[in-house]
C-alpha cells in the first residue's frame, strides 16, 4: 500500500508504504553505505545532523549493516540526539556473516550480532535485519535463516529480510516458512536482473523489494551526461562496482543513450535525470521503496523531486526503448559477485564483519 500527496508547505509529500500490517516506511530509503569508515571522510556531528534533516523532510527509513563500519554507531548517536524524530524512524540493518564462518558459525554468532547491532544502535528491538549469505556451497543459509528468526521470536527483531540472495535460495527460505518482508537487491535502469524470476516471486509472495543502486553510484545522473568514458581508475569503490555494470549494460555509448533518453524525459517535466531514474524504479511491480546512497543534505532536494514526477507512457516507452538494447548483465541476482574469478567478485570484500569491532 502506499499513499502520497502534497504537504502542507505545498512541496510534494514523500510516498510511504507497508512492508507489513502496522509497519510504514518511507518510499525513499537513506543509505549508509558512503558514510562508512573507509569509504569516505566523515564529519560525525554533521551526519547525525544531516540525518535529522532527512526526517524532518519525510524521508523516515535508514539503510545500514553490521559491516558499514561505524554506521550503526552513527545511526545510534542520531537516536540519542534527536530521540523524538529517532521515534519516527526505521532503521533497516543487515546480519552479513563473514565468509570464512559460513561453514562453523553457530546460534552464538548469531545473538552475538544481533545483540551488537542493538547496543550500536541503541534500540530495544532490531527493525529491520536483512540476511546476507555468501556462499551457497555452504549450504546453510535456510538454518541460520532460522536461527535469526528465532531472534524475531524472542522479540530483538521486528521484521526479517534478506538481501543479495538468488530466486532459487529465497524461494528455499520462504518454503521453509521463515517470515521475510523484504529482499534488498541491486536494481535499475541499468540492471534488470530482478526482472527475470525474482520480481515475479517477490510479487507473489508478498515480499517488498529494496533496491540499491537505483543510481548506479550517481553514474544515472546530469553529471556524467555527454562525458567522455573514463580512462583512469576510480577511487570510490562505488564508481568502480557501478562501471562494471555499465560495461555489462553494452559500454559507455549505449549508457550514453540512456542518459539521453533520461534527459529528455527530464526536461520535459522540468525534472533531473536521477528523479526520472528513481520514479521509474518506484513504478516497478513489487517495488516498495529506493534506498538512495546520501552523504549530506545536499542530495535531499533531488529527493524530494522523485515525489513530484508522474512518468507518461511516452516516457517510460522512450525509456524501455533504449534498455530493450542492453546487452547484460546476465544471470539471477548477485550471481556475478559471487563468482570469485570473474570480474564483479574481484572487486567484493568478503570478511568485514570481524573488521567493525
Amino acid at each position: 500500500m502506499t499513499a502520497s500527496g502534497t504537504s502542507q508547505s505545498g512541496t510534494p509529500a514523500i510516498e510511504r508504504t507497508d512492508l507489513a500490517p502496522g509497519y510504514t516506511i518511507s518510499r525513499v530509503i537513506k543509505g549508509s553505505w558512503q558514510l562508512s569508515a573507509g569509504h569516505s571522510t566523515v564529519d560525525r556531528n554533521q551526519a547525525v545532523d544531516d540525518m535529522a534533516a532527512f526526517v524532518e523532510a519525510g524521508v523516515t527509513a535508514f539503510d545500514c549493516a553490521d559491516i558499514y563500519t561505524g554506521v550503526e554507531d552513527l545511526i545510534g548517536a542520531f537516536r540519542r540526539r534527536y530521540p523524538d524524530l529517532a521515534a519516527k524512524t526505521r532503521v533497516h540493518t543487515k546480519f552479513v556473516p563473514d565468509d570464512d564462518v559460513l561453514e562453523t558459525l553457530d546460534r552464538s554468532y548469531v545473538t552475538g550480532i544481533v545483540d551488537r547491532s542493538l547496543k550500536r544502535l541503541g534500540q530495544e528491538r532490531l527493525d529491520l535485519v536483512q540476511f546476507s549469505w555468501w556462499r551457497y556451497d555452504a549450504d546453510r543459509y535456510v538454518e541460520v535463516m532460522g536461527w535469526l528468526d528465532d531472534e524475531r521470536r524472542k522479540g530483538k527483531i521486528e521484521l526479517l529480510g534478506v538481501t543479495n540472495f538468488n530466486t532459487p535460495a529465497l524461494a528455499r527460505i520462504l518454503d521453509a516458512g521463515i517470515p521475510v518482508a523484504s529482499n534488498q537487491l541491486q536494481y535499475s535502469l541499468l540492471d534488470d536482473r530482478p526482472d527475470r524470476a525474482m520480481a515475479a516471486l517477490c510479487h507473489s509472495r508478498g515480499v517488498g523489494l529494496l533496491t540499491y543502486g537505483t543510481l548506479a553510484g550517481g553514474f544515472l545522473s546530469e553529471r556524467w551526461l555527454g562525458v567522455p568514458e573514463p580512462t583512469d581508475g576510480f577511487d570510490n569503490r562505488s564508481l568502480i562496482k557501478y562501471k562494471l555494470i555499465i560495461d555489462d549494460f553494452g559500454g559507455w555509448e549505449m549508457f550514453q543513450n540512456l542518459l539521453q533518453a533520461l534527459d529528455i524525459v527530464a526536461r520535459r517535466h522540468a525534472s533531473t535525470i536521477s528523479a526520472v531514474a528513481t520514479r521509474f524504479m518506484l513504478d516497478r511491480p513489487a517495488v516498495a521503496a529506493c534506498i538512495l546512497g546520501a552523504r549530506n543534505t545536499s542530495h535531499l532536494p533531488d529527493t524530494l523531486r522523485v515525489f513530484d514526477l508522474n512518468l507518461t507512457p511516452q516516457d517510460t516507452a522512450e525509456l524501455e526503448a533504449v534498455t530493450a538494447a542492453r546487452h547484460g548483465p546476465d544471470g539471477d541476482v548477485f550471481d556475478l559477485e559471487r563468482d570469485r574469478t570473474g570480474k564483479h567478485g574481484r572487486i567484493m570484500k568478503y570478511n568485514l564483519n570481524r573488521d567493525t569491532g
